[in-house]
């Protein structure tokens, strides 16, 4: 019976997930009721808890990071990033991407995961500048193609992260290959493996900014006339 009630979180979370409540609340409920069917006291599974927040604490640096960014957003961070771009000539949204996307893979190779990311720099900064250096070029956007822009600015910081972060060594996808092909007797260096990661990495970026250069003509189509 103790083994079953210690599967007692699994329903918790199903419904707690189905009257749509809050998703933190739920969790920790669920990881309660699991603790308690393991037959621990409730101090024991309140201090699992503290534990767990404790060896996990960077993790939480992000919602110190988030307001921040909100902060900067709110007193003119976006119209400062629009105004650097328009004051550049001959920038268009393809060639600002394709530069984030060089400084993204090298940085990844690096790895430099966390300089750069979806909330810390490709929503207050990349994609305003790619939305201004696009009506630069272009003309002001109809609402397809300023979404289209936004799109590929948050694509390209992923393509820039996951092609460039296979590079260094000690990155988790690294390892995980290297313990895979062991386990089936390959023996192979992390280095060996981050060296053949390099041809896929250029070949994505190659990739990736000829689709930016088309995204540029495709908006030069669309101005008017």
């Amino acid at each position: 019976m103790t083994d079953w009630l210690i599967l007692s979180g699994i329903p918790v979370v199903v419904i707690g997930f189905m009257l749509r409540l809050n998703p933190l609340l739920v969790v920790t409920a669920a990881a309660f009721a699991t603790g308690l069917g393991a037959g621990l006291a409730p101090v024991t599974v309140v201090a699992a808890f503290g534990k767990a927040f404790n060896d996990n604490r960077y993790v939480s640096l992000i919602w110190i990071v988030l307001p921040v960014i909100g902060l900067l957003e709110r007193y003119g961070l976006q119209q400062r990033a629009r105004g650097l771009i328009a004051a550049m000539r001959g920038a268009t949204a393809g060639r600002l991407l394709i530069g984030y996307l060089l400084l993204r893979q090298i940085t990844a190779a690096l790895g430099l995961n966390s300089v750069a990311g979806q909330a810390q720099t490709v929503r207050p900064l990349v994609a305003p500048m790619a939305e201004a250096a696009a009506e630069q070029s272009h003309g002001p956007l109809d609402d397809d193609s300023r979404d289209e822009v936004r799109a590929f600015a948050a694509a390209t910081d992923n393509v820039g992260l996951f092609f460039g972060e296979d590079i260094f060594l000690a990155i988790a996808s690294i390892l995980l290959i290297k313990g895979f092909l062991e386990q089936n007797g390959i023996l192979l260096a992390p280095l060996e493996l981050s060296v053949w990661a390099i041809p896929t990495a250029i070949l994505a970026f190659l990739i990736h900014a000829g689709r930016l250069l088309r995204l540029d003509r495709r908006l030069g189509r669309r101005a008017p006339r």
